[in-house]
């Protein structure tokens, strides 16, 4: 693994670090409320602060996912098929994984001009909705890097994890 994959490594575990906090703000933002309503001081605005963290977490630990070949599939064929053919279907598959990805990143990106540009705010704390768009395209442009990393190393017969 040569210096520029390392890199990339380091970059999409701390994006999955992020996005694993994110999911324990969600938690901890939860239990409080929960807490605080016992005792007449609920959190204002839990709903979006919640949806904020689950959203973020969710789309920064997808890179990870993609890298390490975590994801879901389905891989018995695989598993019966020759080397050969099953290289050659991990490869033909993350390609088409690239292109939905891509395709996913350049429609997101469309519309979160489109929700910008009208000034959009959670309904609230009115928090910018760009605050909600920035993780998924943060997310989508890394998993772009995890499986462009994972089909590269999976064509070198290691796997990653």
């Amino acid at each position: 693994m040569n210096i520029l994959e390392k890199s990339a490594d380091r970059m999409l575990s701390g994006l999955a670090m992020v996005g694993v906090a994110a999911y324990g703000a969600a938690a901890l933002v939860t239990v409080a409320d929960i807490l605080g309503r016992r005792v007449g001081f609920p959190i204002e605005g839990v709903v979006d602060l919640v949806q904020l963290f689950v959203v973020s977490g969710a789309w920064l630990v997808m890179p990870y996912a993609f890298r390490a070949g975590a994801h879901v599939s389905v891989d018995f064929l695989l598993a019966i098929m020759p080397r050969r053919f099953a290289g050659a279907l991990r490869v033909i598959t993350g390609l088409l994984a690239l292109a939905l990805i891509g395709v996913m990143l350049w429609q997101g990106f469309v519309t979160f001009q489109q929700r910008t540009m009208f000034g959009d705010t959670s309904q609230q704390l009115g928090i910018p909705i760009a605050w909600y768009w920035y993780p998924l395209l943060i997310g989508l442009a890394g998993s772009l890097l995890g499986i462009v990393l994972h089909v590269m190393s999976s064509g070198r017969g290691k796997a990653h994890g």
